[in-house]
C-alpha cells in the first residue's frame, strides 16, 4: 500500500461527514436507539453536490457508488435487505414479487435485494433508452440533475406481475407485490413518484419500499401513511437504518459558495492531462454467459441467475490470471452497470489473496475536498462514452486517484466500449495516470428478443460432449442412464464430515464444492438394507408404475426422463424400466445434477434443448422432504425456453408436487446407501477450478466400490414385482388422475414449525422424511432424530446409524414424517449437544 493510501487508512478514525457538518451545521439524528448516531456515521459520510436543488450529499460507504469497498460488504447489504423483505411477504407472497431499482445509483442495490429475496424477478429504471423496446411507464426524481427514469422491460408483462411459474395460471400474479429500491429515503418524493405513476397503468394492493437508510423528517413520516389511504394499497418500508438529517436555515446558498470557493482554488483540479504513450489497457475475456443481461435494465429473471451463478467463479479466475502481483485491486462498474462488476469482484473475492474493492463511476456533479472529514477526497473527470440521448457530457470517478490501486478492473457494457472510453482524456487513460494496471473487462450489452443481435460480441456457445454412459462411467448398463456430467474420478474431493459441516455452516464453503468421504456400510447394515428391500419392494414397484403411468397420461406417450442427480437416478431408470415392461416404450433417460443455491445445470439443459423437445422433457427425483429441490427448480427454469418445472417423484410426503407415485413417507431403500445404490457415483460437484462456464457440473465414479455395489440387485429386485401390482397402480392411477392433487406445502410448514420449536432457526438444517434423516446421519454431523412413535421397520437402518454415530433418537406423537433428521445447529468440532455431549464420529 501507498504512503498515501496509509494515510488515508489511518484517517478514517476521522468522520467522513464531519468537514461538512462543521461548515454547514448539517447534522445526522439517529432514530434515538442506543447507537442509533454512530451506526448512521458508520454508513454514512457527507459532501457537496455541485447541484441548485440540493446542497448535501448522503455518501454511503456500502453502497459501491462514492467510496470503493468490499464488493461483498455491498452485495451483503442489499442481499439482508432482499432477506428481511422476503421474511416481511412470507415465502408465498415473495414468490409472486418484482423487484424495482433506481437508476442509477441503486441499480447494483436492487438487484442484490432481488437476489436475497431468491426468487423474484428484477428491473431498473434507466436513463439510456433502447430502440424498439416499448416503454412501460417512466417517472421523475426532483432532486437530481438528471431526471428523467425509462422504464424497458423486455417482458411486457413484468410490471402487471404476470410473470410467475410456467405452471400457474397467470391471473394469480396480478396483484403481485411491487418492491421499490432506493439508496436512501429522503422526503419520499422519489417513491411516491414512481408509486403514482405505476398504479395507474399497474394497479396493485401491496408496495414494500426498500432502502439502506430511511433519513424522513417528522414532517415526512405520515406522507407515506396517507398516500398509501389515498391510493387503497400497502405500502410498507423496509431499511438498514433510519434517522434524520438536521438542516439549518441557508443550507443550499452557503453549501453552493462553499463549492465555488473551493472549486475556483482548484481544489479537485480541473481535467487531467493524461501523457501520451501511457501503459495500455490489458483486456479480459470473461467468457460471458450467452443469454445473460448484463444487468437489470429489460429485466433478470431467477432463470438468468442460475445461468449466472455457477460460472461467476470462473470469470473471476479469468481476471485473477491477468492482475499480475497486484495486491490491491479497484473492480470499477461505470453508471448503471452495478451489478456485474459486483458479482465478478464478490468472486474475485474468493479467488484471490488480494485487496479488493468495488465502486462505480457516476454521471453525479459532487465537489472533491482533499480532508480525512470529507466522504469524497478525489475525482476524475472524463466524457461519457456510451452516446448517452442527452448529449455529451463529463462522467466522474470518486475516491479513485491516488487511492494506492495497484491495478483497476473497469467493467463496461460493449455499448459503452467506444472510442470515447479509449480517448487520451478517457476514462481509461485518466486511470492509467493513478495505477500501474488497467484492465479492461467487457459484458455484453443485453438485446432483448426481437431485436437485432449485437453481432460482434454474441458467440456460439462450445459444443457439449455427449452424455457418459456405463461401463466406462457408473455401473449402469449403457441405455439404462446418460449421465448430463464430466467425469471427476481422479480428483481428490473427499473431506471428512465434520470439517465440511463447519466450512459450509461458517460460510466458507459451499456443500456442493467437496463430497463427503463415502459411508462403508458394516456387515450388520448391509443385512439391513437387503431385509428392507424385501420387505418394501413391492411398496417400491407400486409407487414406480403410478408414478410413471401419471406421467404418461399427463405429458404424453414419449416423454424424455432427466433424473436429478443422484437421489432420482435409480427412480428414473426404474420408470424406464416400467414403460418398457408395460407398454413396450424405450424411452430416454438423462441425469443432470441440481445444486441447492446454484440452480440447475444450464449446460446440461442446453444439451438437452439441442437432442429433444423440452416440452416432452419430465424431470424426476426420489422423494421430497421440504421441498427446496422442487423450488430451486421452479426458479432456475422460470422463463426458461419450453422446459416444465413440475417434478415427478417416487414418494411425497412433503407435500410438494403433484406427480407422486405415493405420499407415504416409508423407506425407500435407495435412500439407505450412497454410491452403492446409485451405480457407484458420487454427489454431483459444483467447484469454480474444476467446472467451467461451457463444462457439465461433474462427479465421480468409485470403481474402487464395486464388490459392495448393489445398484443392480436394488433395481432387478424392484422389477420382479411390476407385473403383481399392475391392477393395484391402475386402480390408483385412475383415483389420482380424477383427484385434486395441488401441492398442499404441508411439510414446509412442518419443518418450520421444528426449526423454532428446537431453536435451530435454520430450516436448511432441518431434514425431514426417511430419505433425508438418512442423508443426514451418513453426510452431515447429526444432533438428534426425531422418530414417529410407532414407526416399525421404517427405522431400523436409522436407529442402527443413530446408534454408530452416539445421535439420541428422541420419540415423537405428532409428526407429519416417520422421522426428522437434525443437522447440529452452528456446528463447530467443539459444537456439543443439548445433552452435553460433544457430538460423536464414529
Amino acid at each position: 500500500m501507498s504512503e498515501r493510501a496509509a494515510r488515508k487508512e489511518t484517517a478514517n478514525v476521522v468522520w467522513s461527514g464531519s468537514w461538512v457538518a462543521e461548515r454547514l451545521g448539517v447534522e445526522l439524528v439517529g432514530d434515538g436507539k442506543p447507537g442509533g448516531d454512530r451506526e448512521l456515521r458508520d454508513l454514512l459520510g457527507l459532501a457537496l453536490r455541485r447541484n441548485p436543488k440540493r446542497a448535501h450529499l448522503l455518501v454511503s460507504n456500502v453502497l459501491g457508488k462514492h467510496v470503493p469497498q468490499k464488493p461483498s460488504v455491498v452485495y451483503g447489504a442489499g442481499f439482508e435487505l432482499g432477506r428481511r423483505v422476503r421474511e416481511l411477504l412470507g415465502d408465498a407472497e415473495a414468490r409472486r414479487a418484482v423487484v424495482l431499482g433506481y437508476a442509477e445509483t441503486a441499480t447494483g442495490l436492487g438487484h442484490a435485494v432481488a437476489d436475497g429475496l431468491g426468487v423474484a424477478p428484477y428491473l431498473h429504471s434507466t436513463r439510456r433508452p433502447v430502440e424498439g423496446v416499448e416503454r412501460a411507464g417512466g417517472f421523475e426524481e426532483s432532486h437530481s440533475h438528471a431526471t428523467s427514469h425509462l422504464l424497458l422491460p423486455e417482458d411486457p408483462n413484468l410490471l402487471a406481475g404476470e410473470c410467475g411459474p410456467t405452471d400457474a395460471d397467470t391471473d394469480a400474479y396480478a396483484d403481485a407485490p411491487l418492491v421499490l429500491v432506493d439508496d436512501e429515503f429522503s422526503t419520499g418524493n422519489t417513491v411516491l413518484n414512481t408509486i403514482r405513476a405505476l398504479h395507474e397503468r399497474y394497479p396493485r394492493s401491496r408496495y414494500v419500499v426498500v432502502a439502506l437508510v430511511d433519513m424522513r423528517s417528522p414532517a415526512d413520516h405520515g406522507r407515506l401513511t396517507e398516500f398509501a389511504a389515498e391510493i387503497g394499497a400497502r405500502v410498507d418500508l423496509v431499511a438498514r437504518s433510519s434517522g434524520t438529517v438536521t438542516l439549518p436555515e441557508g443550507v443550499l446558498e452557503k453549501g453552493q459558495a462553499l463549492v465555488t470557493a473551493y472549486e475556483g482554488a482548484g481544489s479537485a483540479g480541473p481535467r487531467a492531462a493524461v501523457e501520451q504513450g501511457r501503459r495500455p489497457c490489458t483486456r479480459v475475456d470473461l467468457q460471458w454467459p450467452a443469454g445473460v443481461p448484463d444487468g437489470g435494465r429489460h429485466g433478470f429473471t431467477p432463470a438468468h441467475r442460475a445461468v449466472l451463478e455457477p460460472v461467476l467463479p470462473a470469470m473471476a479466475a479469468r481476471i485473477a490470471a491477468s492482475l499480475g502481483d497486484a495486491r490491491r485491486v479497484l473492480i470499477l462498474g461505470v453508471e448503471e452497470l452495478m451489478y456485474a462488476p459486483l458479482r465478478l469482484g464478490t468472486a474475485l473475492e474468493d479467488h484471490t489473496d488480494a485487496e479488493v474493492r468495488y465502486s462505480t463511476t457516476t454521471r453525479s456533479p459532487v465537489l472533491a475536498v482533499d480532508d480525512p472529514g470529507y466522504a469524497i477526497r478525489s475525482r476524475l473527470v472524463f466524457p461519457a462514452h456510451d452516446d448517452p440521448a442527452d448529449g455529451p457530457g463529463d462522467r466522474y470517478a470518486y475516491n479513485v486517484a491516488d487511492a494506492g490501486f495497484d491495478a483497476v478492473v473497469v467493467t463496461v457494457d460493449s455499448t459503452a466500449d467506444t472510442p470515447e472510453l479509449h480517448a487520451p482524456d478517457g476514462l481509461l487513460a485518466q486511470l492509467a495516470a493513478h495505477t500501474d494496471h488497467v484492465l479492461l473487462a467487457v459484458v455484453p450489452s443485453y438485446v432483448p428478443s426481437g431485436l437485432p443481435p449485437y453481432v460482434p460480441e454474441r458467440q456460439e456457445p462450445p459444443m457439449l460432449p455427449e452424455p457418459l454412459r456405463g461401463p466406462a462411467f457408473s455401473s449402469y448398463a449403457p441405455d439404462e442412464v446418460g449421465w448430463l456430467l464430466q467425469d471427476l474420478s481422479d480428483t481428490e474431493l473427499e473431506a471428512p464430515t465434520e470439517e465440511r459441516e463447519e466450512a459450509i455452516q461458517s460460510g466458507g464453503a459451499h456443500y456442493a464444492e467437496s463430497l463427503p468421504v463415502e459411508y462403508q456400510p458394516s456387515a450388520q447394515y448391509q443385512s439391513l438394507f437387503k431385509a428392507a428391500l424385501d420387505l418394501s419392494a413391492a411398496r417400491v414397484a407400486r409407487a414406480v408404475g403410478t408414478v410413471t403411468e401419471t406421467v404418461l397420461a399427463e405429458r404424453g406417450a414419449r416423454p424424455v426422463l432427466v433424473s436429478l442427480a443422484r437421489a432420482g437416478t435409480p427412480v428414473g431408470v426404474l420408470m424406464r424400466r416400467w414403460a418398457r415392461h408395460r407398454h413396450g416404450l424405450d424411452l430416454p433417460h438423462y441425469a443432470v445434477s441440481i445444486v441447492r443455491g446454484r440452480g440447475i445445470d444450464a449446460n446440461a439443459l442446453r444439451w438437452l434443448a439441442a437432442h429433444h423437445d423440452p416440452a416432452d422433457v419430465v424431470f424426476v427425483d426420489g422423494w421430497t422432504g421440504k421441498g427446496a429441490i422442487t423450488r430451486e427448480l421452479s426458479a432456475a427454469l422460470d422463463g426458461s425456453d419450453g422446459f416444465n418445472p413440475e417434478i415427478a417423484v417416487l414418494a411425497d410426503p412433503g407435500g410438494c408436487v403433484r406427480t407422486y407415485g405415493t405420499r407415504e413417507d416409508f423407506l425407500i431403500p435407495s435412500a439407505c446407501l450412497n454410491s452403492t445404490v446409485s451405480g457407484l457415483i458420487s454427489r454431483t460437484v459444483l467447484r469454480s477450478d474444476l467446472v467451467g462456464p461451457g463444462d457439465f457440473h461433474g462427479a465421480k465414479f468409485y470403481r474402487e466400490l464395486a464388490d459392495t455395489d448393489v445398484s443392480g440387485h436394488f433395481l432387478d429386485t424392484v422389477a420382479d414385482h411390476f407385473d403383481e401390482v399392475v391392477d393395484a397402480v391402475d386402480a390408483e392411477v385412475k383415483e389420482l388422475l380424477a383427484a385434486d392433487r395441488a401441492p398442499t406445502w404441508e411439510g414446509w410448514a412442518a419443518v418450520e414449525r421444528i426449526s423454532e420449536e428446537y431453536g435451530i432457526h435454520d430450516v436448511n438444517l432441518v431434514k425431514p422424511g426417511v430419505g433425508e434423516t438418512t442423508r443426514v446421519l451418513l453426510r452431515r454431523v447429526p444432533w438428534k432424530i426425531l422418530a414417529k412413535r410407532g414407526a416399525g421397520a421404517d427405522l431400523e437402518h436409522i436407529r442402527l446409524l443413530a446408534e454408530q454415530r452416539g445421535v439420541p433418537v428422541e420419540e415423537v406423537g405428532e409428526l407429519p414424517y416417520t422421522c426428522v433428521g437434525l443437522i447440529h445447529p452452528k456446528y463447530t468440532r467443539g459444537a456439543t449437544g443439548a445433552d452435553g455431549k460433544a457430538v460423536e464420529s464414529k
